[in-house]
């Protein structure tokens, strides 16, 4: 594992929910406002119906978003400089928030191909 890998040393839960959070940030439907500084405001936060839910055209595990509900994750998150929470409502995401490379998106966010 390269030394620049979770530079944050961010638990598993903690990237997680900042994955997700940088997944809503790149939908119209979740993502309300941008700013000069390259932060997103994240807002319509989805909730899980039975074991999953969607995130565009992903479909992700409850098990998975456990942080999105979670205080603990966000304020860890935000203490770091990645979103400044509103929690449970929203978070904008900083620049470097939506940069921080998770390395569990690909995990986490299911996409079924179509060809």
């Amino acid at each position: 594992m390269s030394a620049k890998k979770n530079p944050l040393n961010l638990n598993p839960l903690q990237l997680k929910t900042l994955a997700l959070l940088q997944a809503l940030a790149e939908l119209d439907d979740h993502a309300v406002q941008k700013d000069e500084n390259g932060a997103v405001t994240v807002m319509n936060l989805p909730h899980a119906h039975g074991d999953h839910f969607h995130v565009g055209d992903a479909v992700v595990a409850s098990r998975d978003a456990t942080g999105l509900t979670n205080p603990a994750p966000w304020s860890v998150l935000e203490r770091k400089g990645l979103l400044r929470s509103m929690f449970p409502h929203g978070a904008t995401l900083t620049a470097e928030g939506l940069a921080y490379d998770t390395g569990v998106r690909d995990q986490i966010l299911h996409r079924h191909h179509h060809h």
